[in-house]
């Protein structure tokens, strides 16, 4: 293969505060192995955007870098967080600037059980605990239409505004639908609302309804949240793909996190199909913790999993998930959080090795 007609990718890296850049070192360590035995190449345009860049020199992350970041075909994310910068700072500035300003509408989140003796249900196994939650991730109560009055006062009034548009709302439940196929599973979508009590998200249910046509073989179901919320805990064997509006989904999706094994166990990806698309584990800094070598890589492992996955690499990404799992199920990774016993470094040393097929030479420390 000559160098014109191998594949090439360019890939932003933004590691955060905290924990991010370790938990990002063992990602990219992972995509290099990846990347040699798949054949493909990459090149790496990192980003300094963090609590502590923004404490050093008073900026945030420029709207302007939107620009840089639609030259790249994906970009990998850690974390942001800091306790000396007040709470949503660095949210904003990064992670919703990079949603709304590279459109990036669907919020996809694997729940995946990889081992039962990592879920806190009882009795459930991994056949149990195998779907996807699509969420809706530019619109919403994070659009941040509302304000205060009389901040601080007895009188005070704060108010969020709820948006859904026909647009917003129809695309990614056609994501969904495309998604729900491609799974090959039950083919069975789930749409998860609140219209019973908040009747503007009737709107969900009816581009639910008029979209299913053009999908006959997909199965739907339409619960209110509170429901999801028992079954996601009764009955998570139910769920195929899920389909929900950005707030619920940013709670759901925690919930799952928790029923296949912590937030360590959790990647995500923030997706415009065919665009520039940001992939993270959806942990945060854990500024307690951080260079220490504590925290668990896997989640970041499996966001880089993801990207490829996005990039058209999905023999690269099917081997890096095979790798996490079949680690965790022999032991060689106990568990998916900062108790684990194995260092940060040795984790992504394992998982590459097991990438490139050399995972049976590994000996634990």
């Amino acid at each position: 293969m000559t160098e014109q007609e191998r594949r090439i990718y360019r890939i932003g890296v933004i590691p955060g505060d905290g924990i991010g850049p370790e938990v990002v070192r063992e990602g990219l360590k992972v995509l290099q192995a990846t990347a040699a035995h798949e054949g493909f190449g990459y090149e790496l345009v990192h980003f300094p955007w963090s609590c502590a860049y923004y404490l050093e020199t008073g900026e945030v992350m420029p709207q302007e870098a939107l620009e840089d970041y639609r030259k790249l075909d994906a970009i990998l994310f850690g974390a942001v967080g800091d306790p000396r910068v007040k709470g949503g700072v660095p949210e904003r500035a990064i992670i919703f600037t990079l949603r709304f300003g590279l459109d990036l509408y669907v919020n996809l989140r694997p729940v995946v059980l990889l081992d039962s003796r990592l879920c806190p249900l009882k009795g459930k196994e991994p056949r149990d605990v195998d779907f996807v939650v699509v969420r809706e991730n530019t619109e919403d109560a994070y659009t941040a239409i509302g304000g205060q009055l009389r901040r601080g006062q007895p009188g005070e009034v704060a108010i969020a505004e709820m948006i859904f548009t026909r647009q917003g709302v129809e695309r990614v439940i056609r994501y969904a639908f495309e998604l729900t196929q491609s799974r090959g599973k039950r083919k069975h979508l789930t749409l998860v609302d609140k219209s019973n009590a908040i009747g503007a998200m009737d709107i969900w249910r009816r581009v639910l309804s008029e979209v299913a046509s053009d999908y006959p073989d997909v199965e739907t179901t339409a619960i209110y949240v509170d429901a999801a919320c028992l079954y996601m805990v009764e009955r998570p064997e139910i769920f195929d793909v899920v389909v929900t509006t950005n707030l619920f989904g940013d709670i759901l999706t925690d919930l799952g996190a928790a029923i296949q094994g912590g937030m360590g166990s959790a990647a995500s990806g923030n997706i415009h199909p065919g665009q520039t698309s940001m992939f993270e584990p959806i942990h945060g800094s854990a500024p307690d913790i951080a260079g220490q070598n504590l925290a668990s890589p896997i989640a970041t492992i499996l966001a880089t999993a993801m990207l490829l996955d996005h990039l058209g690499e999905s023999e690269g990404a099917a081997r890096i998930n095979r790798a996490v799992r079949e680690a965790v199920v022999d032991g060689r990774i106990p568990s998916l959080d900062a108790r684990s016993g194995l260092p940060t470094d040795r984790q992504g040393d394992i998982i590459a090795a097991a990438v490139v097929g050399q995972e049976r030479t590994m000996s634990r420390r």
